[in-house]
């Protein structure tokens, strides 16, 4: 059997160890607290985050690094994204030799604007061809429900995004591969950004023209932003791009949404902070996004105003009318 560690055993993590045992892997899923993987081995059950959800034999639980990693072909991680610098520090000395790394996250560096795989590649010292990314319409609680739904792994060895490939197609579970890393990170960084936008809309009590719009509009901008980075135009049209912008923006499950919703409730940054459990990535994103955007002299106004209402406090109704008013130009601009 081939063996895969899972660095994150959040529902996410989670969920995917159940897809990459129920394709045939053998994995060990990695988590910090002891009480959490000892229930997981006795119970075969993640209660923390996937309550209900009984995980395959083939899952076991560690809270050893070294112990997961050893002998794993692909180690997949599945930590926030603003945690990984830190994280893989301290595992990559443990890394089998020849490990694919497979990121789960969908967020960019603050500070550095770098994505995850870059950040892959500078800490685990390993080149791009060693490094692929899955990013889709993937719900955890629907994936681990076995509801169907599709991905894409990336990776620029498309022979690698092949094995990968194989290692987690299920019967519920359908991957495509693509060589595309750069727009299938940046699909799923700045979609979390557009989820906000379209959950504070929802908050406020805005109607579908507005969510249609705030959709279509930041798909625009995604798109100009890969471009600006040499990524394939086609990608955001596709399950890393338009797929799963639409799961996020339209789905209750959306962490993303779900914390823009309370926002536009009129409830404080901290306040939304404290009712939400799991990591919101577009929260912290969206500053390193609109710094990634500068860099490449992007004009992204719907992430400028996510963050002028996340960290800068500005009423989402008065943000909302400086967006609406903003000068009017052709929409291929």
């Amino acid at each position: 059997m081939t063996r895969v560690a899972v660095f994150g055993s959040g529902s996410w993590g989670t969920a995917f160890a159940m897809v990459m045992a129920d394709a045939g892997c053998e994995v060990t899923l990695w988590g910090r607290r002891p009480e959490l993987a000892e229930a997981i081995n006795t119970t075969r059950v993640n209660a923390d985050y996937l309550p209900g959800v009984e995980l395959p034999a083939s899952v076991r639980a560690t809270t050893d690094p070294a112990e997961a990693a050893r002998d794993a072909a692909f180690t997949v991680l599945a930590v926030p994204s603003q945690t990984l610098r830190a994280n893989l520090g301290e595992w990559a000395p443990l890394l089998a030799p020849d490990t694919v790394l497979v990121s789960l996250m969908k967020g960019v560096e603050l500070g550095t604007a770098k994505r995850m795989s870059e950040v892959i590649e500078e800490v685990a010292k390993v080149s791009g061809d060693r490094v692929a990314v899955l990013s889709g319409p993937n719900l955890a609680k629907e994936i681990a429900a076995r509801q169907p739904a599709a991905s894409v792994v990336a990776c620029t060895d498309e022979a690698v995004a092949t094995r990968l490939q194989a290692a987690c197609h299920t019967p519920y579970f359908r991957p495509y591969t693509n060589t595309d890393v750069v727009g299938c990170e940046l699909g799923g960084a700045v979609k979390n950004v557009i989820g906000l936008a379209v959950g504070i809309a929802d908050g406020m009590g805005l109607g579908d023209n507005t969510k249609g719009s705030l959709i279509t509009r930041g798909l625009a901008e995604t798109t100009r932003l890969g471009l600006a980075m040499g990524a394939d135009p086609m990608t955001f049209s596709g399950l890393a791009g338009l797929g799963d912008l639409v799961a996020t923006c339209s789905s209750p499950l959306s962490r993303n949404h779900t914390f823009g919703t309370n926002l536009g409730r009129g409830m404080t940054l901290q306040e939304t902070i404290a009712v939400t459990r799991q990591t919101a990535e577009g929260v912290k994103s969206c500053e390193s996004v609109a710094d990634l955007a500068r860099r490449h002299g992007v004009d992204m106004p719907i992430t400028d105003t996510v963050v002028d209402i996340v960290h800068h406090g500005k009423p989402p109704l008065v943000a909302l009318k400086e967006l609406m008013s903003r000068s009017a130009k052709p929409e291929r601009r």
